[in-house]
C-alpha cells in the first residue's frame, strides 16, 4: 500500500487501524495522526513511531488518503476548517463516523471528493473486526482497492452498493458485538443459577462462542445445517433450541435489528440537519 495516510483524530478506532496497517507492512513514516494537542498524540507517537501533528491542514497537505476519525458532532467544523487543503490535494476520504452520510461530508469538504463511508465495529480493536464500506461515484477502482486494503488491516470488509444499506450493516455487525455480550451475560447468569461459579460459566460461554464462530467461518455449511448437526432427536440441544423457538427468539432478534437500523437512519438525518 504505497500511500501517505493521514488520520484526522487519534482515538481508539484510529489507533487500532494504524496498528493493523503497521502490522501489515505499512511504514510508520507513511502514517500521520492529528489531534488538538500533542498530549493526545504522545502515546501513539511513542508506541507506533508514526508522524503526529496538531494542524489538520498541514497533515492533509501530502496525504493520498485521509481518514476522518472524529466524533460526528464535531465533523462539520473539522471538515470545513480543512476544506481548502482537501480541495487542493484531492485525497481519498474515508469516514468512519457513524451516521453522517457521504453527501453531507462531501459538501462540508467542498464537494466532488472521492469519499468512502465505513462502518467498522469494536472487534477491530483486536484485529478481527467486520467493516461495511460504501463508495460515492467519485471513487476510482484503485481507490476502492486502497480502502479495502486499509480496512482489511483490522478484519474483513464487505462493500454495499447503496448507502442506505449501511444502516443494515450497523444492525448486523456495527452494533452486533453488544448482542453477543448480552448473550454471554444471560448465559453466565443462568449457569450460576444452575450451580456453576460465575468465572467458570463466563469462560465456558465465551470459548464456546469462539469455537462456534470459528466452525461457522471455516465450514461450507450454512448456520442452519451446523445447528442441526449439534442436535440429536430427543436430546438436550434439541430441547434448548425448541424452547428458544417457542419463545420467539428469531422474532426478537429481527425486531431488535430493525430498531437498530431505524435508529441509524434517524441519527443520520439528525446529524446531517445540524
Amino acid at each position: 500500500m504505497a500511500s501517505k495516510i493521514t488520520f484526522i483524530g487519534a482515538g481508539n478506532m484510529a489507533s487500532a487501524i494504524i496498528g493493523g496497517l503497521i502490522d501489515s507492512g505499512v511504514s510508520p513514516s507513511d502514517i500521520t495522526a492529528t489531534a488538538p494537542n500533542e498530549n493526545e498524540l504522545a502515546s501513539q507517537k511513542a508506541r507506533l513511531g508514526i508522524n503526529t501533528n496538531t494542524d489538520n491542514n498541514a497533515a492533509v497537505a501530502d496525504a493520498n488518503v485521509v481518514v476522518l476519525a472524529v466524533k460526528p458532532q464535531i465533523m462539520r467544523s473539522v471538515c470545513e476548517a480543512m476544506r481548502d487543503s482537501v480541495q487542493q490535494q484531492s485525497p481519498l476520504i474515508i469516514s468512519i463516523a457513524a451516521g453522517l452520510d457521504a453527501a453531507t461530508i462531501d459538501q462540508w469538504l467542498g464537494s466532488n471528493n472521492a469519499l468512502v463511508r465505513c462502518m467498522p465495529n469494536t472487534p477491530s480493536l483486536v484485529g478481527i473486526g467486520a467493516s461495511g464500506l460504501y463508495a460515492n461515484n467519485a471513487v476510482s477502482d484503485e481507490q476502492r482497492t486502497l480502502a479495502t486494503q486499509l480496512m482489511e488491516a483490522v478484519g474483513i470488509v464487505e462493500w454495499v452498493e447503496e448507502e442506505i444499506l449501511l444502516d443494515a450493516v450497523t444492525a448486523v455487525s456495527g452494533s452486533a458485538p453488544a448482542y453477543f455480550f448480552l448473550m454471554f451475560e444471560a448465559m453466565e447468569e443462568a449457569a450460576v443459577k444452575l450451580g456453576l461459579p460465575a468465572a467458570t460459566a463466563r469462560r465456558l460461554a465465551i470459548q464456546t462462542a469462539l469455537g462456534a464462530a470459528t466452525m461457522a467461518q471455516r465450514s461450507d455449511k450454512d448456520p442452519a445445517t451446523l445447528k442441526q448437526n449439534v442436535m440429536s432427536p430427543g436430546g438436550t440441544t434439541e430441547r434448548a433450541i425448541q424452547h428458544m423457538e417457542d419463545a420467539q427468539l428469531r422474532a426478537t432478534i429481527a425486531d431488535a435489528m430493525q430498531a437498530c437500523a431505524q435508529r441509524a437512519e434517524a441519527m443520520s438525518k439528525e446529524l446531517s440537519a445540524n
